[in-house]
């Protein structure tokens, strides 16, 4: 993971847009709304009793059949891909969508539409620097059932190609590209999405895209039309007379480029990884890509990139002198030996704090902790994280040694390796939320040896010393 060397960005008020969900038919508004940092994308179903909220998340997503389809706890958002792709074309990293139904609306089937919305809503730059993955080595999915693959590979910046091959003469072969994703609203943005003839009548079988009509679908034909298929055709489309054009497009539709059907596909790709929930540096190349094999990849990137943060290891230079030695920790904390557990502290800002601990084969717990086998009690290294975080805590307050900082909750504590004798601990620790009302919520790691030993979530109280 890294840092870009750009500022996290939201909108700068609220936008509507109302039209018709392509499957459903039903009247929809979607409504996007500024939102904090590290916030992300966040669907809130507003028709809903209590409101529910669906986060854009990968490991939500439930069915892939015309499109990406998210549940969680019953409540579901049906094709969120065209979305989500236009606020990473804006680059917009924090933003609540609210919708009255449980699909936003089709609009012309691309794109275009949110762009413009978000565009009139004003792009506002924040406080928080954004996070992005940089792609360092080749990761790739395949679907052996249908040869469709996704590889990326690195790359300066976010890129991405497609190859389409649909096996008709009236599509044949496509591709499209994207070397920056700045240039997202003029050559991707208007993509618009397309069925076969074949689908289409399928679809209209099974009573789908009750929102459909030839403004926001492409429709391409691959086989002769008979007049009763043709009749039935314009009876669900509303259409007095339909014909197929020199192009093999139903009706009259102009393409707004002669590859728009990978113009699409390379859409929905953008809009299937903004579920991995971060920025991505590398570049994205997909062959036959669909929204089934689109999951799947951000789905394992998704858990490559969570490991990687989780196991990565701050890098210091423990020769430097360090921010706050033990005289100046202890005239902050009220913990003293043999019960304070950190030596220096090496970084502080009004966010994070790190820590370091020096592990002795003299610390009074080894006494009796394994004695023969020497391993630092887990429950110690929660604590000497907590004393770490306490310092962030504390440095909050003018006079800080009139004050004390008491648990209120520990959770998701995990221990991944022994702390032993000779070990040097480093401590970060990281505001969840923003401290309120004296109450801190924090993300804390324990590294050693280059590798993560513990993890936990703490929250604490301010307390002032009676």
């Amino acid at each position: 993971m890294s840092t870009a060397n750009n500022k996290q960005r939201t909108i700068g008020k609220k936008v509507s847009l109302t039209g018709v969900g392509l499957h459903t038919g039903s009247d929809v508004t979607i409504s996007f709304l500024p939102a904090e940092e590290n916030h992300g994308y966040k669907f809130k179903r507003v028709d809903l009793e209590g409101e529910p909220i669906i986060p854009a998340d990968a490991n939500l997503v439930v069915n892939t059949q015309r499109g990406t389809n998210l549940e969680k706890n019953g409540v579901k958002i049906q094709t969120s891909e065209h979305v989500l792709a236009a606020l990473v074309g804006l680059e917009i990293d924090n933003v609540l969508i609210e919708l009255n139904a449980a699909e936003p609306p089709i609009m012309d089937g691309s794109s275009k539409f949110f762009v413009k919305v978000l565009e009139d809503a004003g792009v506002v730059e924040q406080e928080a620097e954004r996070e992005e993955y940089i792609v360092k080595e080749v990761i790739s999915f395949k679907d052996e059932d249908t040869g469709s693959e996704i590889t990326i590979i690195p790359s300066d910046e976010y890129q991405l190609m497609t190859m389409v091959d649909f096996g008709t003469k009236v599509l044949g072969t496509q591709n499209a590209t994207l070397d920056n994703i700045s240039d997202f609203k003029s050559e991707i943005a208007n993509a618009r999405t397309f069925s076969f003839l074949h689908e289409l009548e399928m679809l209209l079988e099974n009573g789908l895209i009750k929102g459909g009509d030839l403004n926001n679908a492409i429709v391409y034909v691959d086989k002769e039309i008979s007049e009763a298929t043709m009749t039935k055709l314009e009876k669900a489309f509303d259409k007095k007379k339909l014909s197929v054009k020199a192009n093999g497009i139903l009706d009259n539709l102009t393409l707004h480029h002669p590859n728009e059907a990978a113009r699409h596909k390379l859409l929905d790709v953008i809009g299937d990884l903004a579920l991995i929930g971060t920025r991505i540096r590398g570049k994205v190349i997909a062959n036959k890509p669909g929204h089934y094999v689109n999951n799947q990849f951000a789905k394992k990137l998704a858990q490559i990139i969570k490991i990687e943060r989780r196991n990565k290891v701050p890098k210091y230079d423990l020769n430097l002198p360090p921010l706050m030695d033990i005289h100046q920790i202890m005239d902050m904390l009220p913990h003293r030996p043999p019960f304070l557990l950190i030596d220096r502290i090496i970084e502080l800002s009004d966010e994070h704090v790190v820590g370091m601990k020096n592990v002795t084969m003299n610390e009074p717990f080894f006494v009796g902790h394994f004695p023969g086998a020497p391993v630092m009690p887990g429950v110690l290294q929660v604590e000497a994280m907590a004393q770490t975080g306490g310092i962030l805590v504390l440095s909050t307050v003018p006079d800080p040694e009139n004050y004390l900082t008491l648990f209120m909750k520990i959770d998701k504590v995990k221990f991944k390796r022994q702390v032993l004798p000779g070990d040097t601990l480093i401590f970060h620790c990281s505001l969840i939320t923003p401290i309120r009302r004296g109450i801190c919520h924090m993300q804390a790691y324990a590294y050693a040896n280059d590798k993560l030993v513990s993890e936990a979530e703490l929250m604490a109280q301010i307390v002032k010393r009676t």
